[in-house]
């Protein structure tokens, strides 16, 4: 577990569900991310992917947790998602981020990323952490700038058109 100033990350559990869910079945938040929304036994596969990505990788996305309210607002991590966007973006580290609209316009998820990348550097020692973003999501290509990405590389990927971001881990 990690905490901040005002969040704690840690490995979902199951009491988080319903919260994902109602996430990553909003139109809003998924916008740039998947153009057809989950329906609830996809909710529940991608719910249990992040508990496998920690059991097989020691690590995954984190739940992240309001500390003044203790509700879930999302979540930040790392995952290896064998996307299949070529040798300098596939072997690394690739961060990823969701954040419910009680989540947004906070501060919250800049203070989340600075901290998975700090753990991550500390318990896994990556060369480099890449991420991918929609090329129309500003909000996230603007908190990837905050956290140190730069792009690399502009592709498509499943059909949008997509940026690739690297942050070396020094």
């Amino acid at each position: 577990m990690i905490e901040t100033e005002r969040l704690l990350l840690q490995p979902h559990v199951e009491d988080n569900f319903d919260a994902y869910r109602q996430m990553i079945q909003d139109p809003q938040v998924m916008q740039y991310i998947r153009p057809e929304l989950s329906s609830d036994d996809d909710a529940w596969l991608r719910f249990l992917a992040n508990a496998g990505r920690w059991r097989l990788h020691g690590y995954g996305l984190f739940a992240v947790i309001e500390k003044s309210s203790n509700n879930f607002i999302g979540e930040m991590g790392f995952g290896e998602f064998r996307r299949g966007l070529g040798p300098q973006f596939d072997p690394f580290h690739e961060a990823a981020w969701i954040f419910s609209g009680k989540g947004q316009n906070k501060g919250y998820a800049q203070e989340a990323g600075l901290a998975i990348h700090d753990w991550l550097i500390e318990q896994h020692e990556p060369d480099k952490t890449v991420c991918i973003i929609s090329t129309e999501n500003l909000p996230s290509i603007r908190l990837a700038t905050k956290l140190g990405y730069e792009p690399f590389d502009e592709q498509e990927y499943k059909g949008s058109p997509v940026t690739l971001f690297e942050r070396p881990a020094v």
